[in-house]
């Protein structure tokens, strides 16, 4: 049978469901991402020549481009079905260049979900390929490269090797350690609140100090509490107001891009990268058995609110249906996106309201579900009516002993009508850490003019809080505010800046290592602008006008590179070097008794005698909360050096732990770093645990190279209970969960010991154990 077309799509994945969709008269194939960037082994951008850069195909691509390149000779017409954003377009232009379709029709196909009666639309519908979408994304790839290429060289020379900067990612660095900053130089201040008892027929309720003599209270310390508290005994109370009224909260928007993260991270506790992999298998489409292969949510990289008048039409019927017509309000409810939205695809929503969550459960992975359900959740919330509360607040006021007038306020609200939280729980998403909601009232039957006891006043101390350390949701919610970046980016820049140990997480917040606090401090000297996150912001809204048409590409670099390019000029000359800096500190070597001197190597600063070459003495350290340095104790353990017997100590370095001798720098003996299980194959050495270049845990024995033993799972002293080996491994998977398993292959022996294992979070996951 000839084939009409060849579809050209990125993900495998995407490409067989689309496959269904069409039939054979189509060949569907993937790229699997680009084909094509900028060498890694120069900078790939001539800026004399108007910043062409020299894109070159991807080693490992040249298998992908063949087969394309075969599939295209055997069809008159080209689709290209790359994603709908810059990326994608940049990708089907790259395509368009290596397969030289000349006398083909070529087409570019946008599908903003994968549901048959999308792809047959888009199909019908193709448009010509972006001149301005791909220059916009080649500015960016140039921008990145110049910013990236050029300064990390820098930080090579002044800090250490293999550490880079970014022009986005060094902006959301500087978040983190600007407000790491504000936290240790922040000083606490005392002040307390009072809270009155109060009681009318037997009925009592709490209310607290709210004005004193019209003004805000000023409770610095106990002594001013305990004055005022002295004059309040024996005073008459009153209840001067009750006011009422209704309160309607209004649903929040379908998810953008940015919303799904920030929501993702508070309710499910997702990261950004993580929830980002799930919207796209959700968007890709998803086996559903007997109902077939479907796409079940938008295009999920979107900054924009807007939905297509067919979908909000069957969201309003299927409201009325499953909530009552009570519910649906009377026109479909309108929300803006932000001025920098593109608008060029809808909102995040479900494809089909046919697929509710509980129907598609049983195919989904625990953690796509749970994505998928919150995304229809806040779809459907969206098109219902207003959540209304009845909220009151009560004053109840005395003149004390000295005439001031005392002011005690109680608030709350109850929920009258459930409106949209039927469906979408409260969310924090407007409020600021700390910041918590009313609740309801227990009041006795009460009127304005009416006594009431005052069975006392309990007066509490508070201090004043540090700004919270971010997490992925406050960061990702700053970073949109500031306009740094954009929605697309937002999971590639949290997990760059942890990749590269510029910051490490703990409890789910973000803590900035000495590492990039170092080199955020030198780039913030340097390059003030590039640092600066209006002028990222600026940058962003240029590249949105190159894409809209209104700027040209290549006068938008040249604007950027001139004042660059001197101002790198100049760092090269004046930016501090810390490897060659030395900080006094008042420790005493505890071998020579001369004062200690902060320096710093690859791992970061070390204290070392200032009396070097003659005293070679080393010594961690940290800084405790007030900035003083706390000597870190050497870790021994029981082995002993092979070259001079002294005890040998725990160390950290960059492939992980090593054991080192105690009488360093004298003698430089290392050894493995083992887990105490004997080596199966020589029977000499033990398992040590080591890390590959790529950050990646694999366990060898630590003889070698004498013995080559080297396995990726983390070993378990059990042995085989079919084949004796002395050994077995641990792994978890997806399917299977934590498995026992020989590790010898033609032996078999595997053991489920928790089906669950593998459903659970990955932060969850022990130490050492993978994913598969």
């Amino acid at each position: 049978m000839a084939k009409k077309a060849l579809v050209i799509v990125e993900s495998p994945s995407k490409a067989k469901t689309i496959q269904k969709y069409l039939g054979r008269e189509y060949i569907v194939k993937a790229s699997v991402g680009h084909i094509k960037d900028l060498p890694k082994s120069k900078l790939g951008v001539d800026v004399k020549k108007g910043f062409e850069p020299d894109y070159q195909l991807i080693p490992s691509k040249s298998k992908v481009i063949e087969e394309l390149k075969k599939a295209s000779a055997l069809v008159p017409v080209l689709y290209l079905a790359t994603d709908p954003d810059r990326e994608g377009e940049a990708i089907a232009w790259h395509i368009n260049e290596e397969l030289k379709a000349r006398g083909k029709k070529v087409h570019r196909v946008l599908f903003n979900s994968i549901t048959k009666p999308a792809i047959i639309e888009a199909m019908s519908n193709p448009q010509k390929l972006n001149s301005d979408k791909y220059h916009a994304q080649q500015a960016r790839r140039v921008l990145d490269r110049l910013v990236g290429y050029k300064i990390s060289p820098l930080l090579w020379d002044k800090v250490r090797r293999g550490i880079s900067a970014g022009r986005v990612q060094s902006v959301a660095l500087r978040l983190i350690v600007d407000r790491e900053a504000e936290i240790k130089k922040f000083k606490p201040e005392e002040y307390w609140t009072i809270e009155g008892t109060f009681a009318k027929d037997g009925v009592e309720f709490k209310s607290r100090l709210f004005k004193v003599n019209g003004k805000d209270p000023e409770l610095p310390d106990r002594k001013t509490v305990d004055n005022l508290l002295g004059t309040l005994h024996g005073c008459t109370w009153s209840i001067t107001s009750i006011e009422q009224k209704e309160r309607a909260r209004k649903p929040a928007a379908p998810f953008i891009t940015s919303r799904m993260q920030q929501e993702a991270a508070r309710k499910l506790g997702f990261s950004a990268k993580k929830t980002m992999a799930l919207a796209q298998r959700l968007y890709e489409g998803v086996d559903l058995g007997d109902l077939g292969t479907h796409g079940l949510i938008t295009y999920m990289r979107t900054d924009s609110v807007r939905v297509e008048p067919g979908a909000l039409e069957a969201v309003r019927t299927y409201i009325k249906e499953q909530y009552g017509a009570e519910s649906v309000p009377t026109e479909p409810n309108v929300y803006k996106s932000r001025k920098s939205a593109q608008d060029a695809h809808e909102a995040i929503r479900p494809t089909s309201l046919e697929f509710n969550p509980e129907k598609v459960q049983a195919h989904l992975e625990k953690d796509e579900f749970r994505l998928y359900q919150l995304i229809w959740n806040r779809f459907v919330s969206s098109q219902m009516k207003p959540a209304i509360y009845d909220q009151t607040a009560i004053d109840i006021k005395t003149r004390d002993h000295e005439g001031r007038e005392q002011n005690f306020r109680t608030t709350g609200s109850v929920l009258k009508t459930a409106g949209f939280t039927a469906v979408y729980g409260e969310s924090d998403e407007d409020e600021k850490d700390g910041e918590s909601r009313e609740g309801a009232l227990k009041l006795p039957a009460i009127a304005e003019g009416d006594r009431v006891e005052c069975k006392g006043q309990e007066p509490t101390q508070h201090f004043t809080q540090p700004p919270p350390r971010y997490t992925d949701a406050s960061l990702i919610r700053d970073l949109e505010e500031k306009g740094i970046g954009r929605p697309s980016t937002y999971a590639s820049i949290l997990s760059n800046i942890q990749d590269r140990e510029y910051v490490e997480k703990r409890e789910n917040r973000y803590y900035p290592s000495e590492l990039g606090t170092v080199v955020t401090e030198l780039l913030v000297a340097s390059f003030p602008d590039i640092l600066n996150s209006e002028f990222t912001s600026e940058m962003e809204d240029q590249l949105d006008g190159i894409e809209e048409g209104k700027s040209d590409w290549k006068k938008t670099l040249s604007a950027f590179w001139k004042p660059f390019e001197k101002t790198l000029e100049q760092a090269k000359k004046t930016m501090k070097n810390v490897k060659r800096q030395e900080v006094p500190t008042d420790v005493k070597c505890e071998k020579c008794q001369h004062t200690m001197v902060i320096k710093w190597g690859k791992l970061g600063s070390f204290l070392a005698c200032s009396n070097y070459p003659e005293c070679k003495n080393t010594q961690d350290f940290k800084k405790d909360d007030q900035g003083k340095i706390v000597i870190i104790p050497k870790e021994f353990t029981d082995k002993k050096c092979e070259k001079c017997g002294n005890p040998m100590v725990i160390k950290s370095g960059k492939f992980g732990k090593f054991l080192a001798c105690s009488d360093y720098p004298n003698c430089k003996s290392t050894q493995a770093f083992t887990l105490g299980i004997p080596c199966p194959d020589c029977k000499v050495g033990e398992i040590a645990q080591r890390q590959s270049r790529y950050r990646r845990l694999f366990y060898s024995c630590n003889t070698w190279p004498k013995c080559n033993f080297a396995i990726w799972d983390k070993p378990l002293n059990k042995p085989c209970p079919k084949c004796a080996y002395p050994i077995l491994s641990e792994k978890i998977t997806k399917r299977a969960g934590l498995m026992h398993k020989c590790v010898k292959k033609e032996c078999g022996f595997v053991e489920v010991i928790d089906a669950d294992a593998g459903k659970m979070p990955a932060a969850e996951k022990e130490s050492g154990t993978e994913v598969a």
